[in-house]
């Protein structure tokens, strides 16, 4: 899996190449999103079924494809996937195609936990392509407490001996949870406050990095970690005995977006293909090829399980921008949590 944790992480999940849009003629749909989104099989099995041709066109960050998108006024690409931040930009551009949600219809298949977000909150214009959920890994070998939210994390028995990764807002972010605030908190004291409370939690850090954090807890280096959705895939294949934490405070998550061009060169196409994609056993496979939690709730039963978050689980919050002072604090909060745990 990519590296996902909320908005503002998510363009790090972007391949590095980048490709010319082609005109499809009347047999052919432009998908237009990273390389790698899907296993060729369901590419194969869309062209078999509906005899349309797939022109796969890449970008190389969500920031290109909507310079892209703009100049083609919602056009020359069909199918679209980008990350949750960028999607506000394109419907607020009114590059992106109002649904017309009797031609899907696997839509009710979506899970309600990655509805309704920031950026489409009617759920008119987006399909949830997979969300990556940084989440709290741990050795129930190593550890005396029972983790079940952030909150635990600052239990004085893990001391000198957690693993985070390296985003700054995601950090703060789940600070605020644990304080009862949203992970997008504006308000500048308020934000001191998170500060404070993140100090509290550097006797705890055994390291901060952004690559390969779940060695340290393989390792033994660590025994308990916050991950990128990647690295906990990774960490479980390894060693199944680990103890995944679905914190009680609430998740924060990224999502990819799946939508149609406004003015998409074939648009009956983009409705089959999207409509494709939908379908229990087709999701399945998507999200098994590219590792993220599975936002199709009829693919739960059919995707590694590793993928499918609990039913219990019924809030996140993805990261959003925020104002220039509230983003000031929560650098000054992150450089000072730094200074302290070196």
């Amino acid at each position: 899996m990519k590296k996902i944790a909320a908005g503002v992480l998510c363009a790090a999940l972007t391949a590095a190449s980048m490709s010319v849009p082609v005109l499809a003629d009347s047999g052919e749909m432009v998908l237009y999103t990273w390389e790698g989104m899907f296993p060729q099989e369901v590419l194969d099995g869309f062209e078999e079924e509906t005899g349309i041709k797939i022109v796969y066109s890449n970008f190389d960050t969500d920031e290109t494809m909507l310079e892209k998108l703009s100049m083609a006024k919602g056009g020359d690409y069909d199918v679209i996937i980008a990350d949750d931040y960028i999607l506000e930009n394109v419907i607020q551009e009114g590059l992106a195609e109002k649904l017309d949600k009797e031609k899907l219809t696997g839509f009710e298949n979506i899970n309600p936990l990655y509805q309704g977000q920031f950026y489409d909150p009617d759920d008119e214009y987006i399909v949830p392509y997979g969300a990556g959920i940084p989440l709290i890994v741990y050795d129930p070998e190593m550890v005396d407490i029972e983790i079940k939210g952030y909150a635990d994390l600052w239990d004085p028995s893990l001391e000198d001996s957690i693993a985070l990764t390296a985003n700054y807002r995601v950090i703060n972010g789940i600070t605020n949870l644990t304080l009862g605030k949203s992970m997008n908190e504006e308000d500048v004291d308020s934000i001191r406050e998170t500060g404070e409370k993140l100090l509290e939690l550097a006797p705890n850090i055994r390291l901060i990095q952004d690559d390969n954090t779940q060695n340290a807890l393989l390792s033994g280096e660590a025994s308990v970690a916050f991950l990128y959705t990647s690295q906990v895939t990774a960490a479980l294949a390894e060693n199944p005995d680990l103890k995944v934490v679905y914190p009680e405070e609430g998740l924060g998550f990224g999502i990819m977006g799946m939508f149609i061009a406004s003015d998409a060169p074939n648009k009956d196409a983009a409705y089959q293909f999207v409509d494709y994609i939908l379908k229990p056993d087709v999701a399945a496979q998507c999200f098994d090829y590219i590792g993220y939690y599975c936002t199709n709730k009829a693919a739960d039963d059919s995707v590694n399980p590793d993928l499918v978050v609990p039913d219990s689980v019924t809030s996140g919050e993805i990261v959003q921008n925020v104002s220039q002072e509230a983003e000031e604090q929560y650098s000054k909060n992150w450089t000072e949590f730094r200074a302290a745990c070196d």
